[in-house]
């Protein structure tokens, strides 16, 4: 069992370890972009599922994104309106969004700014990181630190003082960019 403070967290996440913490839906584990493949192999998740990017501002996220000026206007409604928040943004992605975050055809990029206080300070001192909810795949999402814990031995948790449910339990909304408008791929805990 390995209990970090936030600053041990942000020194293990930094020498790529993969690390879990609260975000203002359900806890993450998180890791360099570079090294998502031990997420898939943590999960036991299908290469056919692409992780997300999550960061502590979309100046952060958006060299991972490759876009117009028309394009960054129409998105600003949204990211104005609902970040820091439960909404990720599916957008095309740049060159350097690694292979190992999304392994599909598909040209794009989820990407998060969580509305966690902890998650966004970690964030900022890690830099982007690649991220997935903590659970092994295909079975329910843990909610405890504890639980994440006991179900990954090897990762790196921060350790919540006094231990607690972790967010709100709900996924976020999951909306892509397409043919200059927006497609609901998965209704969360924000409605578009």
């Amino acid at each position: 069992m390995v209990r970090a403070s936030q600053n041990e967290l942000v020194a293990g996440a930094i020498a790529h370890r993969v690390v879990s913490f609260p975000t203002d839906t359900v806890p993450a584990l998180a890791v360099k972009p570079n090294f998502a493949d031990r997420i898939y192999q943590l999960k036991q998740r299908s290469r056919d599922k692409p992780l997300i990017l999550m960061g502590a501002s979309f100046e952060d996220l958006s060299p991972y994104v490759k876009y117009t000026p028309a394009e960054l206007t129409a998105w600003r409604q949204l990211i104005d309106r609902y970040w820091p928040g439960a909404l990720t943004l599916v957008l095309p992605a740049s060159p350097l969004v690694p292979r190992e975050i999304n392994s599909t055809t598909s040209p794009t990029v989820g990407i998060r700014v969580p509305n966690s206080v902890i998650a966004r300070q970690i964030l900022q001192q890690t830099g982007v990181l690649a991220t997935s909810s903590a659970n092994i795949s295909g079975r329910e999402t843990l909610r405890t630190m504890q639980a994440i814990e006991s179900a990954f031995p090897n990762v790196l948790v921060l350790d919540l003082k006094p231990p607690e449910k972790t967010g709100s339990g709900q996924p976020s909304t999951v909306v892509r960019w397409q043919d200059g408008e927006w497609q609901v791929l998965r209704q969360g805990s924000i409605t578009i």
